[in-house]
């Protein structure tokens, strides 16, 4: 998996389709946080957006190789495997780009009351919600699930939109906790979210693991 997971960060980076969502996104926190505001808000703000570019990464690194090598690569480690490569790979990114920008956010917000550890804590479970959120949309809107680039963006967008508004959604209870407990005595941690983000994320990526058996 190691060999499979530096295959598919050596293509993501070569091919610079990810500075379309990275750039957007910085653009995104650039334009809604600012230093000294209150940091909970500013979290908030700032992982909403992980959402639709963790989806958008993980759709990249799956329609990223040319049919042919992805034929060679399906043959020489397995179909599932290298699908499940691919899925982590634009995921980790996002990952990576999340946590530094809640760690950023948490450093130049104001913590009104609520220590900074804490602030930092609750900012980078609500990043991993997020991300963990958006890589099961990315997962469910392309192949093999849905082969029409036009149809993949659609549900793309509007899973996205879903996972940011709809109630009991993981994305939408982590982001109404942070805006909360910024008008809180104490910071309380989104675990009851993240563990239903993680059971999401690993449900959609095992049912587009195994949709590579009988669909490519």
């Amino acid at each position: 998996m190691t060999a499979l997971l530096r295959y598919q960060a050596a293509l993501l980076l070569r091919s610079q389709r990810w500075l379309a969502p990275f750039l957007l996104y910085a653009a995104y926190v650039g334009v809604g946080v600012r230093p000294g505001e209150p940091v909970l808000g500013s979290l908030g703000y700032a992982v909403t957006g992980l959402v639709p570019v963790t989806a958008w990464a993980v759709r990249i690194c799956l329609d990223q190789e040319p049919p042919a090598a992805r034929t060679v690569v399906a043959a020489a480690a397995g179909r599932s495997r290298a699908h499940l490569a691919a899925i982590l790979t634009g995921t980790g990114a996002v990952l990576l780009v999340g946590t530094l920008t809640a760690l950023g956010v948490t450093a130049i917000g104001d913590p009104r009351g609520v220590g900074v550890l804490a602030a930092g804590a609750e900012g980078l479970l609500a990043a991993g919600v997020c991300v963990l959120t958006g890589a099961a949309v990315g997962a469910l809107t392309t192949r093999p699930l849905i082969l029409s680039r036009g149809w993949s963006v659609a549900t793309l967008v509007l899973g996205s939109l879903l996972a940011l508004v709809t109630a009991g959604s993981p994305v939408r209870t982590t982001v109404t906790a942070l805006v909360t407990d910024a008008h809180a005595p104490a910071v309380v941690l989104p675990w009851p979210a993240f563990t239903v983000a993680v059971i999401l994320s690993a449900g959609a990526t095992a049912l587009a693991c195994r949709a590579t058996a009988w669909r490519t």
